[in-house]
């Protein structure tokens, strides 16, 4: 196949050809399951009286028996003069240990609910064939977690609870959307039309925490078979965070055949679409492969 023929066709089309539809939609709709499955078990109570899962995003408790809990929402609550209550302790330390196996921006692609929002918004773009939009840095996100923070200390309160999309999105299944509405379609005419990825991957101060909690993860996607690439592009432009792609793909500066960047979000799309298998997940080992 041609460069010029290969450019033309839409990301993953060769992967398609290669592995099937399904091989190469995989982690895609392992993801999807995890997002609406865990979704389904916090409104199965409310919506049908089945009790799996009580509680929200910020604290919850599973069959009664296992707490978990925020460690952002932990974090300003502590700024805020705010003493957590055991539970809330015990909940936080089980899940800063889960995604600091598994990254912390998996947080990102298999639970947030708003992800699949600015998913949606991403591919309607595609489709469209929109192109280009404004340029923000992707730093901006860590002054929007600084500014929580230094907002929390300062007024006592957790103030960003009360306009973070996610707790927003989150609430307004069990009790109503009301203003969520207008805070999701924002966030997604804004991904749409002004910038790709552009709340998820410039602005939100969720992400960027759960980042700085996955930087020393074990678990990170590997490129066996680096040499195998042929510059498709598939993986650039499926991924939501392209920056972390390269260094590992194209050795820069020695850079082992791993993705060490913690704002990988692990969502597994450079896998499903690669036709030559350059990827894979496994673990931070810098071993080199043979």
């Amino acid at each position: 196949m041609s460069a010029g023929t290969t450019h033309s066709l839409r990301p993953g089309a060769e992967a398609i050809a290669s592995k099937g539809w399904l091989g190469a939609h995989k982690w895609l709709l392992l993801r999807r399951t995890s997002q609406i499955g865990i979704l389904l078990a916090f409104l199965a109570g409310p919506w049908f009286g089945l009790w799996l899962v009580k509680g929200n995003l910020s604290f919850s408790y599973t069959l009664n028996t296992l707490p978990l809990a925020d460690p952002y929402l932990l974090l300003q609550g502590l700024l805020a003069g705010q003493m957590p209550e055991r539970l809330a302790l015990i909940g936080v330390a089980i899940v800063l240990t889960f995604y600091l196996l598994v990254g912390g921006r998996s947080f990102c692609s298999w639970v947030c609910p708003v992800n699949l929002v600015t998913d949606a918004a991403n591919w309607l773009r595609s489709r469209l064939g929109l192109k280009g939009g404004a340029h923000l840095s992707r730093n901006v996100r860590y002054w929007l977690l600084a500014t929580t923070l230094i907002t929390a200390a300062a007024t006592g309160t957790i103030a960003w609870e009360m306009v973070n999309p996610v707790s927003m999105l989150h609430r307004g299944l069990f009790f109503g959307m009301g203003a969520a509405w207008l805070v999701i379609i924002t966030i997604f005419l804004f991904d749409l039309f002004v910038m790709r990825h552009g709340w998820c991957g410039h602005l939100c101060p969720v992400g960027a925490f759960y980042s700085l909690v996955g930087r020393a993860s074990l678990t990170r996607v590997r490129l066996p078979a680096r040499d195998a690439c042929n510059d498709c592009m598939d993986c650039f432009a499926v991924c939501p965070e392209q920056q972390v792609i390269r260094p590992a793909l194209k050795a820069i500066n020695g850079h082992p055949p791993v993705i060490l960047d913690s704002n990988c979000t692990h969502c597994g799309r450079c896998i499903d679409v690669c036709s030559k298998d350059v990827f894979r997940f496994g673990t931070r080992s810098i071993t080199p492969s043979h």
